[in-house]
């Protein structure tokens, strides 16, 4: 296993650990090098692992995207609804979007792609159904992540919502507009990833060990500190809704790994019903 990436994503942890025993600048600068070190130990596992040209890609497509959707977003209120972010708390801003914001979709990706890969790849089905599994699982896994991440961050502040519209039940400060938005906007990321995967990616297998521990710690993790160690009425709430939707990804995934399959992710062959085997 490759060290560079569990030093990083270790100290990722270890500043996720810290957060709740912060407050004020030295939260949001805890804030800041979370999604730094979370984005940075993905891009180093990547690069590690798949090869140079698809961590590139990675970023592309998920810092890229999530850029553009979020410099939309805040002009339009498409897809997310109408919101802003808090200026000169998370670093230095571009078009009022703080510029650390795209590395967390990066952060936020690579370790739900791994994840959902792990659990796919295991599964008995063809080429075409493994594809549209994964697409969904990654965006369904993706708007579980933001269950947890908005009502953290809207709690602390970092962006409001200013429409006043209709939100999950004990969340009311954020829209089910933005659910929508991220589910839409995490299956383009997905849909584009799973095809440029094919055309990028390495044939033999990838040690996923500190992603997927990454998704698990997430996963796991802010469940518990919404419920326990941080304060806020509405973060009860997301960490129950963000367990059980997480948990669409999590639950097959704990399955497999409890029956001794190795957490690694690699090229896999998929019979479709015609009796071709194709690689997936």
């Amino acid at each position: 296993m490759k060290v560079a990436p569990i030093v990083v994503a270790a100290a990722a942890v270890g500043c996720q650990i810290v957060y709740p025993l912060v407050s004020g600048s030295t939260r949001d600068a805890v804030t800041v090098a979370v999604v730094a070190l979370l984005a940075l130990a993905s891009i180093l596992h990547a690069a590690l692992n798949r090869g140079v040209v698809w961590a590139t890609v990675l970023v592309v497509v998920t810092a890229g995207t999530g850029f553009a959707s979020e410099l939309v977003g805040t002009a339009t209120g498409i897809p997310f609804g109408e919101y802003f972010y808090a200026q000169n708390r998370l670093g230095p801003s571009l078009f009022e979007v703080p510029v650390v914001v795209p590395l967390a979709w990066t952060a936020g990706f690579y370790p739900i792609w791994c994840a959902v890969t792990f659990v796919v790849r295991r599964l008995d089905t063809t080429h075409t159904r493994a594809t549209a599994l994964r697409i969904v699982a990654v965006a369904v896994g993706m708007v579980g992540w933001d269950l947890y991440l908005d009502p953290q961050m809207v709690t602390d502040g970092q962006w409001t919502w200013t429409a006043g519209s209709v939100g999950l039940p004990g969340v009311p400060s954020i829209p089910l507009t933005n659910y929508l938005g991220w589910l839409v906007v995490a299956t383009l990321m997905a849909a584009v990833m799973e095809s440029l995967d094919r055309a990028v990616g390495r044939s033999q297998q990838s040690d996923d060990r500190v992603p997927i521990g990454l998704f698990l710690w997430t996963w796991l993790g802010s469940a518990l500190a919404h419920a326990v160690f941080l304060d806020g009425p509405e973060l009860r709430y997301s960490a129950v809704y963000g367990f059980v939707v997480m948990g669409v990804v999590g639950v097959p995934l704990l399955w497999n790994a409890r029956r001794g399959r190795p957490l690694r992710s690699g090229p896999r062959v998929a019979v479709d019903r015609s009796g071709t085997d194709t690689p997936r």
